[in-house]
């Protein structure tokens, strides 16, 4: 009886050891998921605060609040299962699709940098002071955050495409909520920065004070610098998601030079790894910024052809 006792405790013993070797395993492979996805969790956070413009202060929580369960919604109800059964039955396509989707962050990158140069952007600002329906602006807040949330979730599939169909399960939702949490988290936090400072500014004195005016005044630059990173961010993730799928598809030699070009300087005493990383990085975000151009150059032809069939 003592001896069937101990067999049963080491049994327990060790899957209790197996469990938690799993449970590292998905840890450590969410977190590489998210990582990779970093580029768009980014742009998601420095787009997001824009919905809540020209809404009461106190209307914007709840309404990010309602954005975020959406997101959650098409990351765990839509996007999951597809992806999963894509993964499961027609893992070819996933290299297809994520190329789809790196050409989607190019193409909004380099949109945006179009823009900036040549000012011809989207025309926002026009309805900005207009009073907005919360609905629409929660249902419009959601259908794009659709896009993203599948780019976020097909680029952290492809991390994990080599594990076990219910470990893929468990990494894809956990990194649908802490990446829901951590987006719509910061997003919350960047809104209401404003009310934050303009509080200390009002009720405190001294460094306080200061501090809550140089917040307030600080807001716009750190919306800015979100916005450029995001930019930049997408076409490096864009363009390395394109470079390393042209190479999967049998097409090596743009691949292979970037690698030579890692491998010249990757030697170089201390700072080898760190300028292999930046090669790799700067051409990346070269692909993404060249694919990006070519579809917004499309885009405007075929604009720009239906209007004069129009005339």
């Amino acid at each position: 009886m003592a001896g069937g006792l101990v067999a049963l405790l080491d049994d327990v013993a060790a899957l209790a050891r197996l469990a938690a070797a799993s449970i590292d395993d998905v840890g450590a492979a969410t977190g590489r998921a998210t990582a990779k996805a970093a580029g768009v969790v980014i742009d998601d956070a420095a787009v997001t605060p824009q919905y809540v413009r020209g809404l009461a202060a106190e209307r914007e929580l709840p309404i990010i609040k309602r954005i975020a369960i959406g997101s959650l919604r098409n990351k765990l109800l839509i996007i999951l299962p597809i992806a999963l059964l894509l993964s499961q039955f027609l893992p070819w396509l996933l290299t297809p699709i994520l190329m789809l989707g790196g050409c989607y962050l190019a193409y909004e990158a380099a949109h945006k940098i179009w823009g900036a140069v040549f000012g011809h952007g989207d025309h926002h600002d026009e309805a900005a002071d207009e009073p907005k329906d919360e609905d629409s602006v929660v249902s419009g807040a959601v259908r794009t955050d659709l896009i993203l949330s599948a780019e976020i979730m097909v680029i952290a599939l492809d991390t994990i495409a080599a594990e076990g169909f219910w470990s893929r399960l468990i990494i894809l939702a956990v990194v649908a909520v802490v990446i829901t949490v951590i987006v719509y988290g910061v997003v919350g936090l960047i809104v209401k920065m404003d009310d934050i400072g303009l509080r200390l500014a009002d009720k405190s004195t001294g460094f306080v004070e200061k501090f809550g005016r140089g917040l307030v005044k600080a807001m716009p630059k750190v919306m800015s610098f979100l916005g450029i990173v995001g930019t930049a961010a997408m076409l490096w993730v864009g363009g390395h998601i394109l470079l390393v799928g042209i190479d999967e598809l049998g097409f090596h030699p743009l691949y292979e030079l970037v690698h030579h070009g890692e491998e010249a300087v990757h030697d170089i005493a201390g700072i080898g790894p760190i300028l292999a990383w930046i090669v790799n990085t700067l051409a990346s975000a070269l692909l993404g910024l060249i694919v990006g151009v070519v579809v917004v150059l499309a885009q405007l032809g075929v604009k720009s052809a239906l209007a004069r069939r129009k005339n």
